[in-house]
């Protein structure tokens, strides 16, 4: 099943002689289970594609349907149910509030929808088991290393049980060994949970641990591969063909 459908999705910042053009007519799918790495160039539009996928921004033209929903001209009440309740958003930098432990953090999204409080907690010490994280529970941000913020932060983004999880860059502030173990939990969010994982990233070695990477240049859609499932050689052809189209 299609969770994430463009039709030529464009957008401009600016008009007339000052106009940019971020993204130029890219038409994706992603389906249910699927992870999906975005690379390219700095300035190509990744992470302008990833606001519009998640409703942060609004397209100049084109389409966009999130699980079979068109949300380009939805009200934005209706918008602010759908990022809540269908997307979860993983950064760069975690943003876990300082204050809660590890259970507050991650059960916060269902806390702010209306959820029991009871609820909420048992939702998200459920999600943060999965992750190996149910020995720091009651752990402050400060008292958790940054994979282990990260896993909160990813317990937070499926806590209302979205089927879409948008990361930008997640394991860009952490150590080879954390970003290892974080791209395989993003796996594991799409092939166990069966959730859609769109992630941009710059490193060839994370995108690797995609189904299927799509490469922006200047706004379009430069090529696109399918990756063969854990192979040893995905991160060197990845680079490769970043070298290709000019990173």
């Amino acid at each position: 099943m299609s969770i994430i459908s463009t039709q030529n999705l464009t957008k401009i910042y600016g008009s007339g002689d000052t106009a940019v053009t971020a993204l130029d007519h890219v038409s994706i799918e992603v389906n249910a289970g699927e992870f999906v790495a975005v690379m390219g160039p700095s300035g190509c539009g990744k992470s302008t594609l990833l606001h519009l996928l998640g409703g942060l921004d609004s397209p100049s033209d084109g389409a966009i349907a999130i699980d079979g929903k068109p949300i380009a001209k939805m009200p934005d009440n209706a918008l602010t149910e759908l990022r809540r309740r269908k997307i979860g958003f993983v950064f760069q930098f975690y943003n876990l509030i300082p204050v809660l432990n590890a259970v507050e953090n991650a059960a916060l999204p269902v806390t702010l929808d209306g959820v029991k409080p009871s609820e909420a907690k048992k939702r998200a010490i459920e999600w943060l088991n999965r992750f190996g994280l149910g020995d720091r529970l009651n752990s402050r941000p400060d008292q958790l290393s940054g994979g282990q913020q990260q896993r909160v932060a990813i317990a937070r983004a499926l806590v209302a049980e979205p089927n879409l999880i948008l990361a930008d860059e997640p394991t860009g502030n952490l150590d080879t060994r954390a970003s290892d173990e974080i791209a395989a939990l993003l796996r594991k969010v799409s092939k166990e949970f069966g959730r859609a994982v769109v992630m941009v990233t710059h490193d060839p070695r994370i995108a690797a641990y995609a189904d299927r990477i799509i490469f922006l240049k200047d706004g379009s859609i430069a090529d696109e591969t399918i990756l063969e499932p854990q192979n040893g050689k995905n991160a060197a052809m990845v680079a490769g063909m970043m070298k290709e189209i000019g990173d």
